[in-house]
C-alpha cells in the first residue's frame, strides 16, 4: 500500500500518534496540506484546511485594518464580549460625516442599543460587578489570570442565586479572594478590606460561603508566599528574605506551621531575621506592614525562638 492511500484510509483515526511506528512527532507541511509522520515519512492526512488568514500585515496598524474577527470571548465582560457596540463618533464606512438625519438616528439606535445591552437585573448585577472587578484588580495590581478566574467564581455564585440578601461588593470581593488562594498569589483580607467598603468579617464569611457552597478545594497558604511582599514593604534585602524562608522552612518541616497564620509566621521570620542581622525594624512597623498585632508578631516569634533553639543576637 502507497503513503498516499495509507493516509485516504487514516483520515477518520486518531491523528495524534503514527499508527505505523507509534510515534508522537508529527509535522504538518502547510504548503502542501500534509500531515506526515517525522520518523516513517506516513502521511496522516492530506488537503488539510489552511487556517491562517490570506492576508498579510507587516505593521498593528495593517494588522487592526485587515482583521476580521473581534476581541475574544472574556468573562471579565457582563455579556463575554458578544454583543455588538455603535461607535459613538457619526461617521459612516468612508470616514465621511453624517448627515444631520442620520446622525439622529444613530444617537436612537445607540440609545437603545445600550438599553437592549442591560435589560434585565441579571445583566445589570453583572455590568456592576464586572466594573468594580475591573477596578478592585487594577488597584490591587493583580493579573488577568486572576480577573477571569474571580469573574467565573462570581458568575457561578449569580447562577447558585447565593447573591440575593448579600452585598455584591462583598460576593465580588471574596471571589476575587478565592482566586488568588487558587493561584497561590499573597493577598490578605485585610487587603481587600482596605481597598473596598466591605469590612474584613463580611469578606471572610462570604468566602467562606463561597468555599461552601461551590465545593471550592483551595490550597492552604504557604508563610513563604509573604515573605517578598511583607520584604519589599519593609526595604529588606534578598539576602535577608532567603534567611526567612530558611527559618520558615525549617519551622514547616517540624510541624510547627500547622494551624498557624501564615501571615504571622512569615511576620515572624522577618522580625527574626531584623533581630539577627541588626535592621533595626520593630515589632510595630512589621505588624503594620502585615496588617496583623504586635501581640500576633510578638507570640509567633517566640515559638520560632523557642522551638527552632535560634540565636536573636546581631553577629558581630
Amino acid at each position: 500500500m502507497s503513503q498516499h492511500s495509507a493516509g485516504c484510509q487514516l483520515l477518520n483515526t486518531d491523528l495524534s500518534q503514527c499508527p505505523e511506528c507509534r510515534s508522537n512527532e508529527l509535522v504538518s507541511d502547510v504548503m502542501r496540506g500534509e500531515l506526515a509522520c517525522v520518523h516513517c515519512g506516513l502521511i496522516l492526512d492530506f488537503n488539510m484546511i489552511d487556517p491562517r488568514a490570506e492576508w498579510r500585515a507587516f505593521n498593528l496598524q495593517d494588522f487592526a485594518r485587515k482583521s476580521r474577527t473581534g476581541a475574544p470571548i472574556s468573562l471579565t465582560l457582563h455579556d463575554k464580549g458578544l454583543s455588538t457596540m455603535i461607535d459613538w463618533r457619526d461617521r459612516d464606512a468612508f470616514g465621511k460625516p453624517l448627515s444631520p438625519a442620520k446622525r439622529i438616528q444613530a444617537y436612537r439606535l445607540r440609545k437603545w442599543q445600550i438599553r437592549m445591552r442591560v435589560h434585565s437585573s441579571l445583566d445589570r448585577n453583572l455590568a456592576f460587578a464586572m466594573s468594580e472587578l475591573d477596578r478592585l484588580c487594577s488597584q490591587m495590581s493583580l493579573s488577568g489570570s486572576v480577573k477571569e478566574t474571580a469573574a467565573l467564581l462570581y458568575r457561578q455564585t449569580v447562577k447558585r442565586n447565593l447573591i440575593r440578601g448579600r452585598s455584591i461588593e462583598a460576593m465580588l470581593g471574596a471571589s476575587i479572594y478565592a482566586s488568588c488562594r487558587i493561584q497561590k498569589i499573597p493577598r490578605t483580607l485585610e487587603d481587600f478590606a482596605l481597598n473596598s467598603r466591605i469590612n474584613k468579617r463580611e469578606l471572610g464569611r462570604c468566602f467562606r460561603l463561597i468555599l461552601r457552597e461551590l465545593r471550592i478545594q483551595i490550597p492552604s497558604a504557604s508563610p513563604n508566599r509573604f515573605i517578598s511582599k511583607f520584604a519589599n514593604d519593609l526595604d529588606v534585602s534578598t539576602n535577608a528574605q532567603i534567611k526567612a524562608i530558611r527559618i520558615l522552612n525549617i519551622a514547616r518541616r517540624i510541624g510547627l506551621t500547622s494551624g498557624r497564620d501564615p501571615v504571622g509566621l512569615a511576620a515572624a521570620s522577618l522580625y527574626i531575621v531584623s533581630l539577627q542581622n541588626g535592621l533595626g525594624k520593630t515589632q510595630k512597623e512589621i505588624a503594620q506592614i502585615a496588617c496583623i498585632t504586635e501581640v500576633t508578631v510578638r507570640n509567633r516569634y517566640k515559638e520560632l525562638v523557642r522551638c527552632l533553639h535560634l540565636r536573636t543576637e546581631p553577629k558581630l
